[in-house]
Formats: structure tokens, sequence, C-alpha cells
């Protein structure tokens, strides 16, 4: 017993060091205060009973009893939220499980600290979200702090649904993790069509930008990313400030979301030229071909963006707050109309095309430029990297897995399936319903709750509150919202449902679709074969990893990258920038960045293996 509360507070130590889950491209989209109290308000749109427990439930539960309220704890490294699941969908678990959540954030509190707390408790409480399967998740297997799920049968009987739907995602949890027999967690976006760009109505990058004012400047054509810079400058000095008299910036970046390794809002342009990285390695790769390029390197779009970000604040279009705001801020300036620049439309669009702006003829849209070439996921059979586990102390498995199970069902994939630039359906007869043809349509309480989420108050009957922080707080996402639902023939994101699509635009989509010919930005990009898909497979073999040694190199380098990074942006002048470039790469050489190189490359291969199996 001794020796099992020693590992664990070793490896909870360990983990102090690791970057800690922030979902970026996991979709960290959402804020972190506390949700405010919502007084009811009519739904007069829908049209059908609001009670989530009148659907059918999943595939023989093996008749549990519900009777009993279970309230589980819910440990997410992704989470923007911490505290009790409330409104519409804490209404409709209670309703159909009689099941309550209350969910503990690391990105809120501690990130790597909090982590090795959870973990030295030997308690990870009753779910498990990781934002990713490395270093933590492993160490948590090992340390016996996950239920293996093949237990007693568990997996078997009581997540029927996921074993018929996507049995590749179980092949890979047993293989990756489980030595070919357990397993400890399945993974997020899983898809059962194996190819094409699994992306919504928008990509997950833009480049979007302050529409009325790009058109207000000459909509001049834009070539590279270098050429937002004099454009950016020409539409701030048209708009210096916002409404409240506050200053306008083109770029506003957040440190909050860099873990341990780079500067994250230094790869968005390399994702637009068709790349991302490995995480934790030295390399961006491409995601239809098999080349690669050292992030460090003059050619890598890591380090051309920190000349950028240096560039445009020379020109005074970086927000000075920069250095010390969070996520939560930058959403607010979005709101407040003080930026004019945005990485992802789930961003400045979702915070500032509100119907107000938009009557008022103020919008973000997708601006590419010329050279884009949109890096884009494609649909994953076995699972993203994002898991959910059930804790080794938890509290009536079997009616975990019979939760967990639904939510991978067309039932609840219908009612949660979000993120990134997909906001969550929400409960039928109130944001949305199925019409006389058998296909769905968005109610106009949908309309408005979609566009404006945290001003969109929700009837007590659905859970009251308001719409925003009524969703999934888990920050988890369990079918890839693109897929096909087998019930209507039609994607599980309203964004993509035919009816939507169909809609009369307002006067700004009307003028945004005839310029770049397409209804929405994905069919631009793909209409016009700037799209660049990253087949999403599986080697079959455990994954590789560094040896402890390396992992500790990886590290130091890592924290040296994105504390340069910062000071790069912020440099004095381009003498200053140059001084600075060359003590971070005399820095990480000398801490072994050549031998991690030499792992990243066995990285890269790996990931051209899966990727075949795929093809």
């Amino acid at each position: 017993m001794k020796f099992r509360k020693s590992l664990i507070l070793m490896l909870a130590f360990a983990i102090v060091f690791v970057m800690a889950a922030c979902s970026k491209n996991n979709n960290n989209n959402g804020d972190a205060s506390s949700p405010a109290s919502a007084s009811p308000t009519s739904a007069s749109s829908a049209s059908a009973e609001p009670s989530p427990s009148d659907s059918a439930s999943p595939s023989d539960s093996g008749g549990l009893d519900h009777s009993e309220t279970l309230k589980l704890s819910v440990f997410s490294t992704t989470a923007n939220y911490a505290g009790p699941q409330i409104g519409w969908f804490a209404k409709a678990i209670k309703d159909k499980f009689n099941i309550e959540l209350d969910i503990v954030a690391s990105n809120l509190s501690g990130g790597d600290t909090k982590i090795a707390a959870m973990m030295a408790s030997g308690d990870l409480g009753d779910i498990v979200i990781w934002g990713d399967d490395k270093n933590n998740y492993p160490n948590a297997i090992k340390g016996g702090l996950l239920l293996d799920l093949t237990k007693d049968g568990l997996l078997d009987t009581y997540g029927k649904d996921i074993f018929a739907k996507y049995p590749k995602a179980i092949e890979k949890a047993k293989i990756s993790f489980g030595d070919g027999n357990s397993v400890w967690g399945i993974g997020n976006n899983v898809a059962s069509n194996p190819s094409g760009p699994s992306e919504g109505k928008d990509m997950t990058w833009g480049p979007d930008l302050r529409w009325d004012l790009y058109q207000k400047v000459g909509a001049p054509d834009i070539n590279s990313p270098q050429d937002y810079l004099p454009v950016l400058k020409k539409m701030q000095e048209l708009e210096p400030k916002n409404a409240q008299g506050k200053k306008t910036y083109a770029f506003s970046l957040w440190s909050d979301w860099d873990g341990n390794y780079k500067m994250t809002l230094a790869k968005q342009f390399a994702n637009m030229y068709g790349y991302d990285e490995i995480v934790d390695t030295a390399l961006y790769t491409k995601a239809d071909e098999e080349k690669y390029y050292d992030f460090l390197s003059d050619d890598s779009w890591y380090m051309k963006s920190l000349k950028l970000y240096f560039d445009a604040n020379q020109m005074g279009l970086v927000d000075p707050d920069s250095i010390t705001q969070k996520f939560d801020d930058v959403q607010a300036k979005y709101k407040e109309g003080r930026l004019l620049f945005s990485w992802f439309p789930w961003q400045g669009a979702a915070n500032y095309n509100t119907a107000e702006n938009i009557a008022a003829g103020k919008a973000f849209m997708t601006v590419p430029f010329k050279e884009e070439v949109m890096y884009s996921t494609g649909f994953n059979v076995y699972g993203g990297n994002g898991i959910i586990s059930i804790g080794a102390k938890a509290k009536d498995p079997k009616r975990i897995m019979e939760f967990i199970n639904w939510m991978y069902t067309p039932e609840g994939a219908m009612l949660s399936a979000g993120g990134g630039t997909a906001v969550p359906n929400g409960p039928k007869g109130l944001t949305w319903d199925i019409g006389a043809d058998g296909k769905p349509f968005v109610t106009d309480f949908g309309q408005n709750a979609y566009k404006d989420q945290q001003n969109t108050k929700v009837p007590e009957e659905f859970g009251g509150g308001d719409y925003y922080y009524g969703s999934n707080q888990m920050n988890f996402s369990f079918v890839i919202p693109a897929e096909v639902n087998p019930e209507t023939n039609e994607p599980y994101d309203h964004n993509l449902w035919e009816s939507q699509l169909k809609l009369n635009p307002n006067p700004i989509e009307s003028e945004w679709r005839a310029k770049y010919g397409a209804l929405t930005a994905k069919e631009y990009f793909v209409k016009n074969n700037k799209i660049a898909v990253a087949p999403q497979g599986f080697t079959g073999k455990a994954p590789l990893t560094m040896d402890k040694s390396l992992e500790q190199k990886n590290k130091l380098i890592g924290t040296v990258i994105q504390q340069y990074s910062w000071k790069l942006v912020f440099a004095k002048n381009e003498d200053h920038f140059n001084k600075l470039k060359k003590e971070m790469l005399d820095k990480v050489n000398g801490l072994g960045f050549e031998e991690v190189k030499a792992f990243s490359v066995k990285k890269a291969e790996e990931l051209y293996e899966a990727r075949k199996s795929v093809k």
C-alpha cells in the first residue's frame, strides 16, 4: 500500500512539468466566469414536448435503477467552467439518468499543479477528461487511478452503442494503452466515415476581419499574412476607438493556452498553409504530404509569425495587455468591438456578430489570403487524442458507463455535439425540431440562442439560465459534429442542415457569398482546392514516447522557446529582435534540440504510417 502511494506521489510530481491540456484546438471555446442567474423566457417557437426523458434509452442498458440521484465529480483538464452543471444540459441528463455533474477544471485552478495534486490524492473523481493522451493520461493508468472499462463486462453491457458504431475507437484504446486487452478511456470527436474534411460550416481557422471596415478601406487583395498589416492599420485609423472610447487593436494575444512548449498563437498561420504541429516535438507536418519542417527554422511559420507580430507591434497594432491578459479578457474585447482581426471564426464572429451589430452593418467575416491552403482535420474512425475515462474510485460505474455511451448515440449527439465552430444544438423542441419532411430545422428561439448564447435566457421547463452556461461544460466533443446522423441523414451540426444553409442571409452574408462564390467558408476552401485534409489513422501499435532524459530536455527547451517567443514579439526594435532570436536558438541548441529533432522525425514517420491505414 505504501509503495502504491509512493508511486502515485512520484507520478504526480513528474506531472508538474508536463503541459496541461488547454484545448486550443481541442476547442477552448468559452468564458470561465461564473454563470449568471437568468429569468425564464417564452419558447413560443418550440413545437414539441420538452422533456428529454421522452426519448428512447440507449440500447439495452441492463435495466439499471435510476431512482436514486447520482452526483458525479467530473475532473476535466479542458473545461473552462468549474462548479455544478446547470441549465438545459443539466435538466436533460437529470431527466434521463437522474445524474448531476460537478465540474473540477484544472485550467481554472492551478493547471499542472492541480493535476499533480489530484493524482497525488489517489482520486481523480468519477469522470476524468484528458485534453490529450500524452503524459498525464498514461501516468494515471500506471498509477492505478483509472477504471478498466472492460472490467466485469462494463463496456460490453453498458457501452454497446460505442462498440456497435465506433469499434475502431475501442481497438485503438486497447492497443495504444491497454496491452491489447484493457480500455482506460475512449477518444473524442469519433466518426464512422473515414474520409473528407470534418469541419462544419466554418473551418477551424480564418482569418477573419471586421468586414465593414475592410470594405471601407477598399477590400484590397491579400496575398500572404504579412499583407494584412497595412490593411489592418488603415482599418484601425478608420476606427481608432470603440463606442465606449477604448482603443482598438488588430491583434490581442493571450498566454493561458501556451502550456510549456511554445506560444500557441504563433502557430495559426502555419495551419493556414496546411501544416500542423506534432505536439511537444520540433516539427510541423503537412496535412496531405510527407513533408515537415523544423519549426524554429527560418522557413517556419512559427518564426515568421513571431516576426509578423513584432512588426505589428511596431505599428501599434498589438494590444499591450497581451502579455498579462487571459483568454476571457480577449473574448470580452471582441464583444466590445475593440479588435479587428480574428484567427478563429468561433471567436471574433461568435462574440461580435450580434443581431444589433449586424443590423448596423458590422460583422467579422472570413477574408482568406491567396496563398492560403487550409489545414483540415479529417474524420477519425479511431477517435481523437482527447480522452474520457472513469475514475478508479468512481461511484456506480455502470450508470456512468451508460451515460457516457449515450453521449455517443444520435440522441446524445443531437443534444450536445459541438465544440470549435459548432454551437451545441440543445434541446429538441426548444432550439430545434424535426419538420414534416423528417428533416431537422432550427426554431426561432434557436436562431437567437446560437447567435447570442450568453444573452439568451432559457425557459425554466428546459432548465433555465442562459444558453451558453447551460451547454455541456465538460468541454469534450464525443462525436464529431459533422458526422451524419443516421436518423435524419443530415450532420449533427445544425450549421450544416439543408434548412439552415438555405435561410435568407443578412446583407453582410449576401455580400460575402457574392464575392467568394460560396455559401460557407468551408465551401470556398473546398471549391477552390485551398484545403489540405489530414487523414486520421492509426499504426496499430503503441505510440512512440520519449525516454525520461529526453523528455526532461524537451521540457527545458520548450520553456525557453515559450519565454523568448513573447520577448521577440515585444522587442524594442529589429536589432533587439535579432539579438533575442540568436539567444533563443543558442540556448535550445545547447539544451539538446538536435536530439529532440531526431526523435521528432521518428514521430513524423509514425504519423505517415498511421495515415496509410485510412487511405
